[in-house]
């Protein structure tokens, strides 16, 4: 940058792009980047002492369940099944990498590439910087340690220790390139509208295939164990970065031809995933972006006022609601993480029931994810908070815009979860404890409504909107991560009380009494409710400036 005045000449810090046309060279800009990443993430934490104690909350459990797994699998050393547990977590860990960037929170701001499209940067030496600026975070710590851990677990003898120095780096990079190649080839889908609701149908099929996971969990351990999965880790132990990690054990047994061939399919991905990543940069900086041409010419539709909406309260409660529900039903991100909400919430317990391992109670588990779209209320508003400041002049009028938020939502929790509860019971055919378990639901519903309207006037932050898989902004990853554990946490501590009593009431009281668990949970899900929002209506009435800064970040 040059300063200059009348009376001096213009002073600069170097030379400019019209006396030396040269780029800049790959270490100084990897450099740049890994600065701007560091910087990035030191000025997201420069925002609240409370983002910085989330942070740091959050890096501890990371590296506690780092090292824990970094114990486990050294106590895993020479066991038989060793091999197949090693390759079999790189192969998961190398699909998280490639879709988990896209569709869930993130706070790196150098994946996306398009906002490099306008610098005067080549892509090869740009693909350098960008790897080397990816490997700083607590996802590449932690995908090192599990690499580590592997190397640790198959590692026997001096030429399968030199074997796993390379072929730990390279599970890294490997991931890191993945998910960087796959990002960049796929940013102009996501950021356009219709790759937005395309993202939506992913958050659908990652929540089903969790739940496939699991269940394959299960069948495992009455299939007697890791053994049964030998013929699968037989074929991913070829397939990179797997195939890095699966290196090493070849390298133990003395297959040394074969880990000299395993490493060269991990060293030739890399260098694959590293051309394609090029190529997706090039076409991000030498093409036109389209993708919202047909946006833009779709003709826009006013306001209305008509069909179902007409049933809505009077007042300001009608107007909010209706508001809410549009974002559910308009905003992709909002849409997106309502279904895999409704879809996981169905799944959980339903699976159970045909597993026949299932309980009814199970059912809560639809509330519990269905409650946390009460969370961070404000942040679906973005800068456009500040229309909704505007009228709230008082404690009452932050209660009444709190409380239409959580009727809106109600319009949709409470039918969903009698849905998943008496399919639940069906299930199971055990229509006796329907009444109690809906009683333990409303219960667990109100709770989470509850602590949702709390904490989103207690810790807001922002949902960015220019960026399809990034869902909050640099720096409050680890703030939006504690709000959410941490009122999930003290919703099910609310339920205490009438857990207690469906306790009590199978072993000592009358079982004859337990329907009127129905009552009371319906009771006392709406005190629960009632006195969250009285409780933050002054905090949202006397905060309004520090939550449009919050959810303004973005």
């Amino acid at each position: 940058m040059s300063t200059s005045s009348p009376s001096t000449a213009p002073v600069t810090s170097g030379p400019s792009p019209a006396s030396d046309p040269t780029p800049a060279s790959g270490s100084s800009l990897t450099s740049v980047f890994v600065r701007l990443k560091l910087s990035l993430l030191a000025n997201g934490l420069r925002q609240s002492a409370g983002r910085r104690a989330a942070f740091i909350a959050s890096v501890v459990m990371a590296l506690l369940i780092a090292a824990g797994q970094l114990i486990g699998l050294f106590l895993f050393r020479g066991d038989h099944n060793a091999a197949t547990l090693v390759v079999l977590l790189v192969g998961v860990l190398a699909l998280g990498w490639t879709f988990v960037p896209l569709f869930f929170p993130s706070g790196d701001e150098t994946l996306d590439p398009t906002r490099l499209v306008m610098l005067p940067l080549r892509p090869r030496p740009l693909v350098s910087a960008l790897l080397v600026a990816s490997l700083v975070g607590i996802g590449p710590l932690f995908t090192l340690t599990l690499a580590l851990g592997g190397a640790l677990a198959l590692a026997r003898g001096p030429v399968a220790a030199l074997v796993a120095v390379v072929a730990v780096p390279l599970v890294l990079l490997v991931c890191v390139a993945l998910a960087r190649a796959v990002a960049a080839a796929n940013i102009r889908l996501l950021t356009s509208r219709k790759g937005r609701d395309l993202a939506v149908l992913s958050g659908l099929l990652i929540a089903v295939g969790i739940q496939f996971v699991n269940f394959g969990a299960q069948r495992l351990g009455q299939a007697g164990g890791l053994t049964a999965l030998d013929p699968v880790a037989s074929v991913v132990r070829w397939i990179p970065p797997a195939s890095a990690a699966g290196a090493i054990e070849s390298a133990s047994t003395g297959a040394y031809g074969t880990a000299g061939a395993q490493l060269a399919l991990s060293l030739a991905a890399l260098g694959g995933l590293l051309y394609l990543w090029q190529r997706s940069l090039t076409q991000l900086m030498t093409s036109p972006d389209g993708s919202t041409i047909a946006a833009a010419s779709e003709p826009k539709r006013g306001p209305s006022s008509s069909g179902p909406h007409r049933l809505l309260p009077g007042g300001r409660t009608g107007p909010v609601m209706q508001r809410t529900l549009r974002y559910i039903r308009r905003d992709p991100k909002t849409k997106g993480a309502w279904i895999a909400s409704l879809a996981i919430g169905l799944l959980v317990p339903l699976f159970n029931a045909f597993q026949g391992t299932g309980s009814i109670y199970f059912a809560c588990f639809a509330c519990g994810m269905l409650g946390v779209q009460m969370y961070n209320q404000f942040g679906q508003d973005t800068s456009a908070f500040w229309m909704v400041a505007q009228t709230i002049s008082s404690t009452r009028d932050a209660y009444e815009e709190l409380r239409a938020r959580a009727l809106a939502l109600l319009l949709i929790t409470l039918p969903y979860t009698v849905l998943v509860t008496v399919a639940t019971a069906a299930l199971l055919e055990d229509w006796q404890a329907l009444p109690e378990a809906l009683g333990l639901g409303f219960a667990l519903l109100g709770a989470m409504l509850a602590t949702g309207a709390v904490l989103s006037a207690r810790f807001p932050y922002s949902i960015p909107q220019d960026s399809a898989y990034k869902n909050v902004a640099p720096g409050q990853g680890s703030l939006a991560w504690i709000s959410v554990s941490c009122g999930m946490l003290v919703g099910a501590l609310l339920c205490a009380p009438l857990i207690a009593l469906t306790i009590w009431l199978h072993v000592a009281g009358p079982q004859s009494a337990l329907w009127t668990l129905l009552p009371l949970g319906t009771a006392y899900g709406a005190a629960m409710t009632w006195a969250g929002l009285r409780l933050a209506a002054p905090r949202v009435a006397g905060r309004l400036p520090e939550i449009l800064t919050a959810v303004s970040k973005g």
